[in-house]
């Protein structure tokens, strides 16, 4: 079965206090364009994440606010900033990096925020039957090309918002010289 690849490149979700910190009392991300999850969306707003080793700016916040902080990095990021994230499902963040993240009115020590987000497929809730996936399941995905392949380990995520899409880091994409919005195959059992 085809589906759309979606490359996400390193980002930033801020809780309110975080943002706060960031950008000032009252301030809210000013929308530059929408993502393809309903209601999520690529904000106007950089920030700069640092280490004692190294600073990466002009990393994009992510909206809409949430009720924690996290970084979702790549591993190329993660060799420059000295630290090993560790691979997880976005949201979990126990034992994950921390970093510095400056904005342009101050800056925040967010413990526990820094991971590597797991290799995943967006589904809609109501789309699990008519493509004969469940929520939680892993699949593999069947990319064609001259640096095709096959990914391993892709969880299923289903929610009444969500639109059928693959998610993978730069890495991975580079990897298989993929782009956003070519087409891959899903892969079910061994």
């Amino acid at each position: 079965m085809k589906i759309k690849v979606g490359i996400s490149n390193r980002h930033v979700h801020l809780k309110e206090e975080d943002l706060i910190s960031l950008f000032g009392k009252d301030y809210a991300l000013t929308i530059k364009k929408p993502l393809s999850q309903i209601g999520e969306y690529a904000s106007v707003e950089t920030v700069s994440i640092k280490t004692d080793k190294a600073t990466i700016d002009n990393v994009r916040v992510l909206g809409p606010v949430r009720n924690y902080t996290q970084v979702e990095i790549s591993r190329t990021d993660a060799y420059k900033l000295g630290i090993n994230p560790p691979v997880r499902e976005s949201g979990n963040l126990k034992d994950a990096e921390t970093v510095e993240i400056i904005g342009p009115e101050g800056s925040v020590i967010a413990k526990e925020s820094t991971i590597i987000a797991e290799r995943h497929i967006h589904i809609n809730t109501n789309e699990l039957e008519q493509y004969g996936l469940q929520n939680g399941e892993v699949v593999r995905i069947k990319i064609d090309g001259i640096k095709g392949g096959i990914i391993n380990n892709v969880k299923i995520k289903a929610k009444d918002t969500y639109t059928f899409e693959l998610h993978l880091d730069t890495d991975e994409g580079n990897a298989f010289l993929l782009n956003n919005g070519d087409i891959v195959d899903i892969i079910k059992g061994e």
